[in-house]
């Protein structure tokens, strides 16, 4: 051991005392599995027959939110917006949605027809 009072636990690598933190992944997990389904589903509702494809249960910050939904959009080619906890996407774009999402290590959930 190099110093005579380092409190070494346990290692594989390499020694790490208790006086200095070990250096963290920069990269870490965005998800939990814990989280619950995300739910997308369509909608035509008060929108004048106009299709909205709505996501719902999303468990992440509103920045987060906002940089997904502009994620989303760039990529689907259409327009939406963040209202209150879910993302609605302009058109019927489920299918896309759904795969894009499972992609992103989401659990989505096709709702209604």
């Amino acid at each position: 051991m190099p110093e005579k009072k380092s409190k070494l636990v346990y290692s594989t690598d390499r020694l790490i005392s208790r006086k200095e933190k070990p250096v963290e992944n920069s990269v870490k997990p965005k998800l939990n599995p814990v989280y619950p389904k995300v739910i997308v589903r369509l909608d035509r509702k008060l929108r004048g027959g106009k299709s909205v494809t709505i996501i719902e249960g999303l468990q992440i910050p509103i920045k987060d939110r906002e940089a997904l939904l502009k994620k989303l959009k760039a990529g689907l080619g259409a327009g939406g917006t963040v209202k209150d906890t879910s993302l609605e996407i302009q058109g019927d774009h489920c299918d896309a949605l759904i795969t894009a999402l499972t992609k992103m290590g989401y659990r989505p959930k096709r709702s209604g027809g």
